[in-house]
Order: structure tokens, then sequence, then C-alpha cells
């Protein structure tokens, strides 16, 4: 019976626990909040070059909210360096464009947690066309140590 009990508060709890982690993170309006120093986000269409979990559709899904258009594209001369991208004459990072509205834009800008993990910036894909990137924001610095 212990088991039975254990297995059932495992089956139910699991999901629950995933759907409430994946609200808080990238709905909720208790753990992200833009900050103020960051621009408007302006009309769309706007292309975003993803090269990590948002290539794939239902991470994208979940995170915006609806499907979008994409189409294979390259960063040339960069390459991923953990969670970032760092310049590499000569290398190529694989990844999709996004085509996404004003709004599908700040949902992504909310899943980066813009202006506090990353940072979206403007690059030249190997096509030529421009596409936001997120970069991670440096590292705080360490607080100088007191005399």
């Amino acid at each position: 019976m212990r088991l039975r009990h254990l297995l059932t508060t495992t089956l139910i709890g699991t999901p629950l626990a995933v759907a409430g982690w994946l609200w808080l993170t990238m709905l909720s309006p208790f753990t992200y909040e833009r900050p103020d120093y960051l621009d408007p986000i302006g009309e769309g269409p706007h292309e975003v070059f993803v090269y990590g979990t948002l290539r794939v559709p239902p991470v994208r899904w979940i995170v915006i909210g609806d499907r979008v258009e994409t189409r294979p594209a390259y960063l040339e001369d960069w390459q991923r360096s953990g969670l970032d991208l760092e310049p590499a004459p000569g290398e190529r990072v694989p990844g999709e464009v996004l085509t996404v509205a004003a709004e599908e834009l700040a949902r992504l800008d909310r899943y980066e947690r813009l202006g506090i993990r990353y940072q979206r910036v403007r690059l030249t894909l190997a096509d030529g066309s421009e596409a936001w990137v997120y970069r991670r924001l440096p590292e705080a610095s360490p607080a100088p140590a007191s005399p």
C-alpha cells in the first residue's frame, strides 16, 4: 500500500512540479521585472538568432506561446562557450532565426532574463542579414577587499 501511495504521489506530483516551475520561470509576473534602463521593444517583426534551448520546438512553444516561423542560419566567426558566444575567427555557430512580433520578443526577453542574465545585441549572420542574438552579461565583479 505504501509503494502504491508513493508511486501515485510521484506520478501526479512530478508533472505538477514541472508545470509549476515552467509557469514560475516563463510566465509568472513574480520572477522577472524588465530593468528600466532597457529600450522599449519596437513593433515587429523581429528576427532573433537562437543557438541553444530555443532551437527545440516544444521549448519555443512554451516560451512564446505559439508556433513561429524559423529558418536555419549560421553565425560566422563566433563559437559557443558554455551558455554564451565568443568571437572565434574561422568558426561558426549553427542555429535558427525566429521571426517574432514585439509581444513574442518580450516573452523571449523574459525567458533569457534580459538585463539580468543576458543582453540582446544585433549581429550579422552568414547570409548577410542581421538578427538579435542573446549574449551573456559579464559576471559581476567581486567586491574589492576591505582594508
